[in-house]
C-alpha cells in the first residue's frame, strides 16, 4: 500500500510540474499566413550570407558575416569582416545594405561589389558579436560575459 501512494504522490508531482512548465499562449499579432506563391522580386539571405565582397577593381574586401534585419523585417545592414588570415586579426565592420551591390560577372555568375577599399574598411569602427545580448556592439563595449567575443564565436561560425 506505502509503494502505490508514493507511486501516486511522485505521479502528481510530475504531472503538476510538467503542466506548469508548459508555455502559455503567446498573445497579440495577426495570425500567420501561407503565402501561395514567392513574391517575384524576393531573393534569398543566401546572396549575401557568407558571400565574399570585391571592390570594383575586383580585389576581394572581405566576407558578409551578419545579415541585420529591423524588427519589421528590412535588411538594414551587413557585418563584413576585413583583414586578417584565417579569422585571426579579422575586424568586423557594419556597413548600410545599400552599399553593396549585385553584379554579373563574366558568364552570368553573381558577386558582391563595394565601392570602398579593404584598407578603408579595416580603419572603421569595429563590432563585435555579445552572444548574451545576441547583437553586435562596438569593439571597445565590454562583454556581457567576461571575454571577448572572437571571431569564431560570431552567429554561423561552428
Amino acid at each position: 500500500m506505502r509503494k502505490l501512494t508514493y507511486t501516486a504522490i511522485l505521479l502528481a508531482i510530475a504531472t503538476t510540474t510538467a503542466s506548469a512548465q508548459t508555455p502559455a499562449p503567446r498573445q497579440g499579432g495577426a495570425p500567420a499566413q501561407v503565402l501561395s506563391a514567392i513574391p517575384g522580386e524576393s531573393v534569398t539571405v543566401t546572396h549575401w550570407y557568407k558571400q565574399n565582397v570585391y571592390d570594383p577593381s575586383d580585389n576581394k574586401i572581405g566576407e558578409i558575416m551578419d545579415v541585420l534585419v529591423t524588427r519589421e523585417g528590412k535588411v538594414e545592414a551587413f557585418i563584413v569582416g576585413v583583414g586578417g588570415f584565417l579569422g585571426m586579426g579579422e575586424k568586423d565592420v557594419a556597413v548600410p545594405f545599400n552599399a553593396v551591390q549585385v553584379t554579373n560577372k563574366n558568364n552570368n555568375k553573381w558577386y558582391l561589389v563595394m565601392n570602398s577599399t579593404k584598407d578603408a574598411l579595416k580603419s572603421a569602427k569595429g563590432f563585435k558579436y555579445d552572444r548574451n545580448a545576441m547583437t553586435w556592439v562596438p569593439e571597445e563595449t565590454p562583454a556581457t560575459t567576461g571575454t571577448p567575443t572572437a571571431p569564431s564565436q560570431r552567429p554561423g561560425n561552428k
